[in-house]
């Protein structure tokens, strides 16, 4: 009966915008532009800033933290956030919460455990970043990076039973081409490097991020797709295991340097920036990309690896030579393809096709473009289910 009242009490706001907007529909559409425009700036600044930021705290002089440390306080921070929206939607009802919580956690148990094997490695995809960071100029890193596109792709193929268009398919061999030619560049020299690199270990550390995004995502939306969880609770879920399975690889890989220096060894303003961008940077965007459509997100990806190799030349010295700028030109132009939804290129095709008459495959109108599966985490929360997890959660 609440679902139904919460339902009820929906469907009134969404007649009264629908009223409004029927009154004032510049105003409606000009909000709606601003909305998009808004998410768009958000996406690239928090898709380049993490790199950015990750490769300046990394490679600034003194004691350097441990990256474990930060992988872990990020997802602390991560789940007291989604904590504290999950008590927002309870209207500051202790009671209520632990309810709550009790009953999505502990009761439903099962649902809590599926979500151990993302979030494990989801941990070592944010570990891996920070190696292959450290080996790899920010703006190979980037590009190298899209090659999670490719594999969320070929995961969401053989586990979701999902088709690509011929487009898309195409999209991902112009992508692999473009990674291959920026590490043909980085592996024949690409300007000077400091000695501490390893761009072999970089490559292998990005190569493996890639394929654990991919899978994550996919086998991510597969369980949402009978989950009835909000955003925040599976965020907050994530973050309980996230944190634990940290803390197990803390003590594996640095445990004893970490007793012995501390775990705040080596912080600094700088390391806190990239704590705080890892923790909220991917909620912002799972709340923000709701606005932003498949077009958009493309663009916004293209404009973060422009912006990165700028800051990169600015702030590192990285030097752009033919070869970086033609692999990453190719990069860009295929995320930007794959990016299309289905129905603007049958409508290319169709107009290549014949330059008059209506076009046969148009799209009907209101019918919104079949999902792309995102490899973004917020902690990543896949965009199919974005619309319908978020109406939940005012529901809930």
């Amino acid at each position: 009966m609440a679902a139904v009242g919460a339902g009820g009490s929906t469907a009134a706001a969404g007649a009264g915008a629908v009223s409004a907007g029927a009154l004032e529909p510049g105003t409606a559409s000009a909000a709606h532009r601003r909305l998009k425009y808004i998410s768009l700036a958000v996406l690239v600044v928090q898709n380049a800033s993490l790199i950015l930021s990750i490769r300046y705290a990394r490679t600034l002089p003194g004691d350097r933290f441990f990256a474990t440390t930060a992988v872990v306080m990020a997802e602390v921070l991560k789940g007291l956030t989604c904590l504290l929206l999950l008590f927002a939607q309870k209207r500051g009802n202790v009671k209520h919460l632990i309810l709550f919580l009790h009953e999505a956690v502990l009761v439903q148990y099962v649902d809590t455990l599926k979500l151990a094997v993302p979030s494990l490695i989801y941990t070592l995809q944010n570990n891996l970043q920070y190696v292959a960071i450290s080996n790899l100029p920010a703006a190979t890193f980037q590009v190298t990076y899209q090659l999670k596109i490719l594999t969320t792709a070929l995961f969401s193929v053989l586990m979701l039973n999902r088709s690509l268009s011929r487009l898309q398919w195409a999209s991902l061999l112009l992508l692999f081409t473009g990674v291959a030619i920026v590490q043909a560049q980085q592996a024949g020299g690409g300007g000077p490097r400091p000695l501490d690199q390893n761009p072999g270990a970089g490559l292998v550390a990005v190569v493996a991020s890639c394929l654990s995004s991919g899978f994550a995502g996919v086998y991510f939306e597969k369980i949402l797709k009978g989950s009835s969880g909000s955003v925040w609770l599976r965020n907050l879920q994530l973050g309980l295991f996230g944190t634990a399975l940290g803390l197990v690889g803390l003590w594996w890989a640095e445990g004893t340097a970490v007793a012995s220096r501390g775990f705040f060894f080596g912080y600094t303003p700088a390391v806190w920036g990239v704590v705080l961008n890892q923790a909220f940077g991917g909620l912002l965007v799972a709340v923000v990309v709701k606005y932003a459509d498949n077009i958009l997100k493309g663009f916004a990806t293209s404009l973060s690896i422009v912006l990165s190799t700028v800051a990169s030349i600015r702030l590192f010295g990285f030097h752009v030579d033919p070869l970086f700028a033609l692999g990453a030109g190719l990069v860009i132009g295929a995320v930007y393809l794959y990016s299309l939804p289905r129905g603007a290129a049958k409508a290319i095709a169709s107009a290549s096709a014949s330059a008059s008459g209506p076009c046969i495959h148009q799209q009907p109108p209101g019918q919104p473009p079949p999902p792309q599966l995102s490899s973004h985490r917020g902690d990543l929360i896949t965009e199919p289910f974005l619309p319908k997890l978020l109406t939940k959660v005012k529901g809930s």
